[in-house]
Order: C-alpha cells, then structure tokens, then sequence
C-alpha cells in the first residue's frame, strides 16, 4: 500500500489569523487542503443526507434524467462519456455521470429536476447554502492571510449579482465492473475551473489522484490519518484556476484526477473501486463579471514563480477578462459538441 499525497489538515475551528495563515501556506505549497472540525458550518448529518439524496437522482429512470439533460449554462444531467476533463489525452470521455445545481432563488432551483427529487428541493437548495457560505468564510480567510481583507469574499457577494457557482452531485461505476481499455480514467486529468472547490467523499472510495511538483501521481485519502474514525470525512478543499489567475501563480490549482484501480499510481489501505463511487463538489465562483486582476497584496507582488511549477497546467497562466469568460473557455474544451450545437 502507498502512502498518500502530503495534505496538511486544517483545524479551522482554530484562531482566525493562525487559520489564515495556514490555509494560505496550503494553498501556496499544495493547493489541497482537508479542513475539519466545521462547527455550525455544515452538519455530518447534512452531508449523509446529500450523499442520500445523490442517490435518489442517479436512481431516477433514465427518461426523467434525460428530460434534464445539461445546457450550456452547465446545469442539468450529464450521462456516460459526455464530459472530457482532458480531450488532449483522453480517448473516450469520462466515465462518471453528474447532475449539475446551478445558483438557487428563494429555495427554487433555476432549472428543470427529476419528478423524483422534486419534494427535496429545499434540501438541495439548503444544502448548497450550507457550502457558499463555507467557501465564503474559507476566502475571508485566504484574504486575510494574504493581507487584503475581504477582497475574495466581496467578489463572491451574491447580493452583487449571480455567479456560476455549481453544485454537482457525481457517480462513477464500479471500477472492477467497468469495461473499459488501459489508459482510461474516471475522470480526466484536470484543474478546477472556479475559485475554491469542496469536495465530500465516502469513506472507503478509492480513485482521486493529484499531480505533484515532481509530475507524478499520489492517490488523496478519504481518510487522512488522524481523521479515521471521525463520523464524517475532512471535507477536502483545493485552489481552482481563478484564484492562481488572483494571485499570479502564487496559489497552485493543482491538476487531479479519478482512476481505475489498474490505472491508479498507488493505493490505499481500507480503500476500494468495489461498488459505485460518489463523491460531492461544489464549484464556487465569483460575481461572473469580476475581472481576474492580480490582487493588492505585497505577498503576491513579490512572488516569483518557480520554472515547473505550472508547468502542467497552463490554465492557471493564461490570462482571461473576466470570471465567466474563463469558465466557458473551459467548458468549451469539456462539451464541445454540446457547444457546437449553438
């Protein structure tokens, strides 16, 4: 068995400025943290029941899911092999299926649902509350320890206008029961395209992978050690594009990845691909006209980036106008038929 990727835990029921701090040196040396002890943030009992709700759409016949098939305003259901993270490598799309919650109003999703799920709607639209207003205190934080107060968090004011903030729900097939060619992935190769992302895993599934400085990979534990018997999993957070664009390099979005067990670099005691794999993330994204300039910190002024240390994601370099404009640049290369058809 390996050892996992070297994710520091973080206690952030800790003092806020040693919090600050540590969340900034995370996001700077590894772009993935784990954060534990979430207080009133978001309840374990929250959590197992989105994982319960999860199932309950993917449950829903094929017909009422197809009835909510994804739109380029990347809401809705996206089946077998309609995604490809990494369309430079991957010959087939992603073997995985989603269902995408854009912004909700009032407790109302925007968009249609499965007859199936139509009473949960307040529990969707309460749940994905719950991971704003966590992502909001997380980018308070990174402010703060970058020295420019509530910069990242102001641009994600909802009150300032709508975003593309996505809560998505994830299921993979059975990795041992997946017909598929060596080479394949889960989930392609890919950096995060929004500000800060939550990821809640099950304990016990394995597949997530990110790329190291050294351009190899290291599976991430559900189970950090440490945390094996807490009732739930850290929830799992990392730096996407937007906020390396903010900071000019100085925080990694970090490429990762999902594997077949075969494909996988290394695996983890008390994990297994036995069984479908769930996982729940939510994208968090600016006011979708903020503009990606770098911010006002001398942190960030000083910074001088290593040669290699992007080297394998250009996405973190390349430079955009606004929020939105990146993220469909991004979405493009994912659903290119989806967007050719416009």
């Amino acid at each position: 068995m390996a050892t996992s990727a070297n994710i520091p835990v973080i206690d952030i029921a800790g003092g806020q400025n040693e919090v600050a701090a540590q969340l900034v040196a995370a996001a700077e040396e590894h772009g993935f943290l784990y954060i534990k002890n979430l207080g009133n943030d978001i309840a374990t009992s929250s959590i197992d029941e989105a994982f319960k709700l999860s199932a309950k759409i993917f449950d829903s016949p094929l017909e009422e899911k197809q009835r909510c098939t994804i739109q380029t305003n990347n809401r809705g259901w996206s089946g077998m092999h309609a995604e490809t993270l990494d369309p430079k490598n991957q010959k087939v799309g992603d073997y995985k299926e989603a269902f995408n919650f854009g912004e909700f109003v009032n407790g109302k999703a925007q968009q249609p649902l499965p007859s199936t799920v139509l009473d949960d709607e307040a529990r969707f639209s309460a749940f994905s509350d719950s991971c704003h207003q966590l992502c909001h205190k997380l980018l308070y934080l990174l402010g703060l320890g970058l020295g420019i107060g509530d910069f990242f968090s102001s641009a994600h004011a909802t009150e300032k206008g709508a975003s593309s903030s996505i809560l998505r729900f994830l299921r993979y097939p059975p990795g041992d029961k997946t017909a598929h060619s060596s080479g394949d992935v889960r989930a392609g190769a890919h950096s995060d395209y929004g500000s800060i992302t939550l990821l809640f895993r099950l304990k016990g599934q394995a597949g997530l992978e990110l790329l190291k400085k050294d351009n190899t990979w290291a599976p991430v534990a559900v189970s950090p050690p440490g945390t094996e018997n807490d009732p739930s999993p850290p929830i799992l957070v990392n730096i996407g594009d937007l906020l390396s664009y903010w900071t000019n390099g100085l925080f990694r979005s970090t490429v990762h990845r999902v594997v077949f067990p075969e494909g996988s670099a290394s695996s983890i005691e008390g994990e297994t691909s036995q069984g479908p794999r769930y996982s729940i993330a939510f994208f968090c994204h600016p006011v979708a006209s903020t503009p990606l300039e770098p911010v006002p910190s001398e942190k960030v002024k000083n910074f001088v980036k290593e040669d290699s240390t992007h080297a394998a994601n250009p996405y973190a370099e390349r430079k955009v106008m606004t929020a939105d404009e990146h993220l469909f640049m991004r979405l493009k290369e994912s659903y290119g038929d989806l967007y050719k058809k416009e």
